[in-house]
């Protein structure tokens, strides 16, 4: 019999359920029947996904009576923009989709991001349902229900908190997920140990060869207990006023890499991998962590297979990409920063101390040490 795990969100009306079983894809319609989805459903997806999974997908909804509109985008974090939604908006639209209409966003965390900010202004609001096919999407970005497009000054400047109906995951997808992908997706997971679980953080280090073979058991695991803090964070702070802040940790220095690659050099995963590494560092260099939490986290890292390096940018361009992201407050570069393995604090960082530790860093990189306060 196939396991079902379910994972509740709790967010009072707007609660819903992650529920993560292999082969669900193919018992989709069964599950739309059971939620009462009647009449138009949209399957948003990208070409590479659609190859994969929508022709059979389509036929199911079919054959459950509902009429299937696929919207088929570009694959690529340079899809995510308002010239996207507008597509998929048109599409609505033309096939006459009214508030009782469903969307389905079939693919990675790009795909997630823009079918439920579609959902999220089409008539002010129409349901929509996660059904995420990457690791980064399954462990992260599908559960929270943060939607949007990027800037061409920033990543998700431009977006809206929505809430999914469901998150429906199937590990099986995950298995057509090319091997960079992968490997990106598993910044993501890393986080969530150091973020807040010591424990997962060892099983992580322990498991990671594992994990990279795409043992079943494995990633069963990894996603469940990704889901479950990414929940339990979401939960305590549905709209990122405090503690659903400590999941940007990463993403500081990791957005303004994506960025200054033009979102092509680096893949989301892969910066947030180098984030991890030298935000870490840059707490380090504080005083708020020793240099034995920055060479733990290296290490799984580079298990991993991720890169813990920074790209050959000026500290002045990465500083200036940092300050265009939507994590500033009140004109401060605001970071998520280890105190030790399972526990983060917020904080600001001024543009001396950046510099500083950035000089610094770089000097001391080819021993691969860590710049710290604490070794000073």
């Amino acid at each position: 019999m196939t396991v079902v795990s379910t994972v509740p969100v709790s967010l009072g009306e707007r609660s819903y359920d992650i529920l993560i079983q292999a082969g669900l894809l193919e018992r989709l319609g069964g599950r739309l029947k059971k939620l009462g989805v009647k009449g138009k459903v949209g399957v948003v997806t990208d070409r590479h996904v659609a190859r994969h999974y929508a022709r059979n997908l389509l036929g199911t909804l079919k054959r459950c009576d509902l009429e299937a509109v696929p919207i088929i985008l570009a694959p690529g974090e340079q899809s995510k923009t308002l010239k996207t939604i507008e597509h998929i908006l048109d599409a609505l639209a033309r096939h006459r989709f009214e508030r009782s209409s469903l969307l389905l966003a079939l693919g990675g965390g790009v795909v997630g991001d823009l079918t439920g900010f579609a959902a999220a202004i089409y008539q002010r609001g129409i349901p929509f349902i996660q059904i995420p096919t990457t690791l980064v999407a399954q462990a992260d970005s599908s559960v929270g229900g943060k939607t949007g497009v990027d800037h061409r000054l920033g990543k998700n400047l431009i977006g809206a908190f929505y809430q999914p109906r469901a998150v429906w995951i199937d590990p099986l997808t995950l298995r057509t997920l090319p091997m960079r992908e992968w490997i990106a997706g598993l910044a993501e997971v890393i986080k969530y140990g150091v973020i807040a679980d010591e424990q997962f953080f060892a099983y992580l280090q322990r498991e990671m060869s594992g994990l990279l073979r795409r043992q079943p058991d494995i990633v069963a695991a990894v996603v469940k207990r990704s889901c479950e803090i990414k929940a339990e964070v979401v939960t305590s702070d549905e709209r990122e006023s405090d503690r659903r802040r400590i999941l940007n940790y990463g993403h500081t220095i990791g957005h303004a890499l994506e960025a200054l690659g033009g979102y092509e050099s680096l893949i989301h995963g892969e910066a947030v991998g180098i984030g991890l590494v030298q935000e870490a560092d840059l707490a380090c260099s504080q005083g708020i962590c020793d240099r034995t939490v920055v060479a733990k986290i290296r290490d799984v890292v580079q298990a991993a297979g991720l890169s813990d390096r920074m790209p050959p940018w000026s500290p002045a361009k990465v500083w200036k990409a940092m300050l265009h992201d939507k994590k500033v407050s009140g004109g401060q570069v605001v970071g998520v920063w280890p105190e030790r393995i399972g526990y983060v604090r917020m904080a600001p960082i001024d543009e001396r101390v950046f510099h500083r530790w950035y000089a610094d860093s770089r000097s001391m990189s080819a021993g691969n040490k860590s710049f710290c306060k604490a070794s000073v």
